[in-house]
């Protein structure tokens, strides 16, 4: 017993340590390392409910990461409840459309790729200094590193942000990033667009089974306008809950079949299940 004790106590001693001879940057560029090489190595689909609330919209809905896209059941749109019917019909009618599944699957590929590039920036984009621990979290804060140069328009606006990451001190992993906008960005000297100082966003993740970790939530509030760069001004917050995993080869069809079994409401049923 004792020498199990003593050897479990000199592993993390022996983690400390080698947490403690890094800088904060290099803690940050071993967490990009890691996070890229999981978003390489990880073939997991799940299946979530969201909920995702913009100015000129907002959905209540099941998505379902089938093969080769995800499919989504709206259950409520701009606070109006679909019927079944409706959501059969919305489902049936993207499962035939290859046209609006082709339009999915670029505007997915063209998030991760644009995610992909800010992550990779991070280490260097900003300075890091360390701002304590927090359970098995390290706690790293961040303001913009003047002597990084910006390769476009989105590491503008991300470099120009200040605040703090949470990185889970075992496996390496981003547990959340928190910014705030610390100066006014200007889009074409100010004639396409300008973003204020003060806006903010919030992305937090978590681990959903052995090594695999999902974003669960990101707000977005960014004021200002742009006129080409429409998705990087924006309100937006979207939580994604009741997560489970499905095979990989989930067809789309498979999917909607698995969709329809969920509850329309899942916070309400399980309300109804705790009052029980």
């Amino acid at each position: 017993m004792l020498r199990t004790r003593f050897l479990t106590f000199a592993t993390l001693l022996a983690a400390t340590l080698a947490s403690a001879a890094q800088s904060p940057r290099d803690i940050v560029r071993q967490a990009v390392q890691t996070e890229l090489a999981a978003s390489r190595d990880d073939h997991s689909h799940w299946l979530y409910f969201e909920i995702d609330r913009q100015p000129s919209k907002s959905v209540k809905q099941w998505v379902a990461e089938a093969n080769p896209v995800s499919v989504d059941r709206v259950v409520e749109r701009d606070g109006q409840t679909l019927s079944e019917s409706q959501q059969r019909q919305e489902m049936g009618a993207f499962i035939h459309d290859s046209r609006a599944q082709a339009k999915r699957r670029r505007s997915g590929q063209h998030d991760d790729e644009q995610a992909t590039e800010l992550l990779k920036i991070l280490p260097d984009a900003f300075i890091w200094t360390n701002a304590g621990s927090q359970g098995s979290d390290i706690l790293l804060h961040f303001k913009p590193d003047p002597q990084f140069q910006p390769p476009d328009l989105e590491a503008r606006v991300f470099a120009a942000m200040e605040g703090d990451m949470a990185i889970d001190r075992d496996q390496h992993r981003i547990v959340s990033l928190k910014g705030r906008l610390i100066r006014d960005v200007k889009i074409g000297y100010g004639l396409l667009g300008e973003l204020e100082a003060g806006g903010t966003f919030d992305v937090e993740r978590r681990e959903l089974s052995p090594h695999v970790w999902q974003i669960t939530e990101t707000h977005v509030h960014i004021q200002g306008h742009a006129l080409i760069f429409k998705t990087i001004s924006e309100e937006e917050d979207d939580v994604k809950t009741n997560f489970e995993q499905i095979a990989a080869g989930t067809t789309l069809q498979q999917a909607q079949n698995e969709l329809l079994r969920r509850s329309p409401d899942p916070a309400r049923e399980q309300a109804l299940h705790r009052a029980r």
